[in-house]
């Protein structure tokens, strides 16, 4: 299964910095919070965080959310996973920029907002993703995208992160097809 490389560590650092930069100038009149979607999305909503909070020389709010309960396909599954959900501020008077590291399909991001509304009533969600691959089967687009990836459907978007993986980056392989 060979990999290809399309973000390596410094891609990712400056992606991300974009990011910031783009968040604070669109809601410049308005408070925002980073929500970051478990596993690989709540650290790079950390990493966010730090970036948006020296932008705007104040402490912003940071939340995390588990969507393990809120997944559509939750029956043809094992057991989920589940992490604690962080969210320790009014979301009503908030833009929550939600974080996630690959859009797909667009069936997790609908699971984060449900999860998110559980909490409460933010002003308006906007959505930061590191890769956006396509294939949309949801009514769903990113406000602030690190990468467009167009991809086939038989491969698959990898994105490591430093406090998981030990390395910063975003691979694609092809999924290997098991023989009958």
């Amino acid at each position: 299964m060979q990999e290809k490389t399309v973000l390596d560590e410094d891609d990712v650092r400056r992606t991300l910095v974009r990011i910031a930069h783009e968040i604070v100038e669109k809601n410049a009149d308005r408070p925002v919070a980073l929500v970051g979607i478990h596993r690989r999305g709540a650290h790079l909503a950390g990493r966010l965080h730090r970036l948006v909070s020296d932008l705007l020389d104040e402490e912003i709010p940071l939340g995390d959310l588990d969507i393990a309960f809120y997944r559509d396909d939750l029956a043809t599954h094992e057991a989920p996973v589940v992490n604690a959900t962080h969210i320790d501020f009014g979301l009503e008077e908030h833009t929550v920029v939600l974080v996630d590291d690959v859009l797909y399909t667009g069936r997790t991001v609908r699971s984060a907002i449900e999860a998110l509304f559980a909490y409460g009533r933010p002003a308006r969600v906007q959505l930061a993703v590191l890769a956006d691959r396509g294939h949309r089967e949801l009514p769903i687009r990113p406000d602030y995208v690190g990468k467009n990836l167009p991809t086939a459907r038989g491969e698959r978007v990898n994105v490591r992160v430093a406090e998981l993986d030990g390395v910063d980056e975003v691979t694609i392989t092809e999924i290997q097809e098991v023989a009958a």
